[in-house]
């Protein structure tokens, strides 16, 4: 099983990105998936979340509103658009997959990570 994380870059506050994570090894329809972003001396944080099906998503509240959470199961592939950029936002950015299908809150429900892409905002 592998997830590809990638699309990070460096960009100007305001400024947007959209990241992919795409799957490989696994019924990734079957999947919810989540972002995770862990800046430099924090603890890793949930960002987004989304079921199988992509019927159900849910947010962080500091980026509600600014990112959306979308999937192509037939890509085996999920978004994460990055919209109004703040340079809080930079951060290595991770996503993981779910067996349950519904999304997560919770780092350990999730079975799978990928390896991370990194979003810097400069001010």
């Amino acid at each position: 099983v592998q997830l590809q994380a990638s699309g990070g870059g460096l960009v100007q506050a305001g400024g947007s990105l959209r990241l992919s994570c795409a799957a490989s090894g696994l019924t990734f329809s079957n999947y919810g998936v989540g972002w995770y972003r862990q800046a430099p001396g924090k603890e890793r944080e949930f960002v987004a979340t989304i079921s199988w099906h992509g019927g159900r998503t849910y947010y962080a509240d500091s980026v509600k509103g600014r990112f959306t959470i979308s999937r192509d199961n037939a890509k085996n592939t999920v978004y994460l658009q990055l919209n109004s950029l703040k340079p809080e936002d930079t951060a290595v950015y991770y996503c993981a997959a779910d067996h349950f299908g519904g999304g997560s809150f919770h780092e350990n429900d999730y079975d799978y990570w990928g390896q991370g892409t990194q979003v810097t905002v400069s001010s």
